[in-house]
């Protein structure tokens, strides 16, 4: 009778169904706190890059404020004096408006690199989840 099948003790280290549930349910929790750390260290870094990109276009603008300034200095300096004087003025502030330009576009571009602000790196972290966990559940 002690080899028979059906009165075969349950062996100690096998783990029941509801202790399973409940290891399961442990992971599923440390996973989600997982992606959220994940998802809160991406949402930094972008928000990083936009303040970057964003500080370099108001520079840009303070730049374009100076050249307008030296433009308009240069207008009035022709009208009053000499062709030497407000010519020198006009290629001071050319160069200026070209500087801004340059910070301009470099500053749009790093604000475009860090769009979209969602967590897409998490995103896709969790959809591979739910799909091993899935394919864990039709097995």
């Amino acid at each position: 009778m002690a080899n028979d099948p059906h009165t075969a003790p349950h062996r100690a280290e096998e783990p029941t169904t509801g202790q399973l549930l409940v290891q399961a349910s442990q992971e599923m929790r440390e996973l989600v706190r997982s992606e959220m750390r994940l998802a809160q260290v991406e949402l930094t870094t972008k928000a990083k890059g936009i303040g970057v990109g964003a500080g370099m276009l108001s520079g840009a603008g303070l730049i374009a404020l100076y050249g307008v300034g030296v433009v308009l200095a240069a207008a009035v300096l022709a009208l009053a004096l000499v062709m030497d004087a407000w010519l020198a003025a006009l290629i001071v502030g050319v160069a200026l408006l070209a500087i801004a330009a340059v910070v301009g576009m470099v500053g749009k571009s790093r604000v475009q690199a860090a769009a979209p602000p969602a967590p897409t790196e998490t995103l896709d972290n969790v959809k591979q989840d739910v799909a091993a966990v899935k394919g864990g559940l039709h097995r």
